[in-house]
């Protein structure tokens, strides 16, 4: 068995990312979310700033390019960088580093299209985490005091639609989409740690 790697793709309030850091720390393996940012800004020379401006957060013009043709990068993803924008730059920086990690060590990975990135790689679990609004709102109101349940909804919304926007217009697949994932799992009907055992337990019988 080669390196033991799980992706997880979450709705924003669903508690994905402690979910995914759950799953690290009782593997005993690192768990890359916006750390990842720092390790592509490393890698490809590009400004760490920028890459976090970019991370999982569309542009308007990139937006429209979804609109036109929600795959269009996805089938090009191999190429060189001549000619692509700063989203994509940035995106090919983040690929290229997961890919490198994933060559390298057991880990897991928390969004930025792991999933698809490694659609080659043997021995990787892909995971999707969601739950009902009304969850995630309690969740988000939990987490960000200052925000009321409008507010957290709002949050919800422009989160959702920035990663759905991200992940469409640099893979073949959809997000969110049960085709996309070999585990997807409603924490609104279970807790953090019993989720990662989960997660651990599917791993091992994959």
């Amino acid at each position: 068995m080669g390196n033991r790697i799980i992706t997880i793709g979450r709705q924003f309030g669903s508690n994905g990312r402690l979910i995914g850091r759950k799953v690290a720390e009782k593997m005993g393996v690192t768990c890359y979310d916006k750390q990842l940012i720092k390790e592509a800004a490393k890698e490809s020379g590009l400004w760490e700033d920028l890459l976090e401006n970019l991370d999982e957060k569309p542009t308007n013009s990139f937006l429209y390019s979804v609109v036109m043709d929600p795959y269009s990068f996805a089938y090009s993803i191999d190429n060189s960088s001549y000619g692509m924008n700063l989203n994509q730059k940035a995106f090919m920086a983040t690929y290229n580093t997961i890919r490198k990690i994933a060559e390298e060590n057991s880990c897991v990975f928390i969004g930025r299209c792991a999933d698809y990135v490694l659609r080659d790689f043997d021995d990787v679990l892909n995971v999707f985490i969601y739950a009902p609004l009304d969850v995630r709102i309690k969740n988000v109101c939990d987490r960000y005091t200052d925000l009321n349940e409008k507010k957290a909804k709002e949050q919800i919304t422009k989160e959702d639609k920035a990663r759905a926007s991200y992940y469409n217009f640099y893979t073949s697949n959809k997000w969110g989409h049960i085709e996309s994932y070999d585990l997807c799992i409603n924490t609104a009907k279970i807790d953090v740690d019993a989720a990662a055992d989960m997660i651990i337990d599917t791993y091992g019988k994959n």
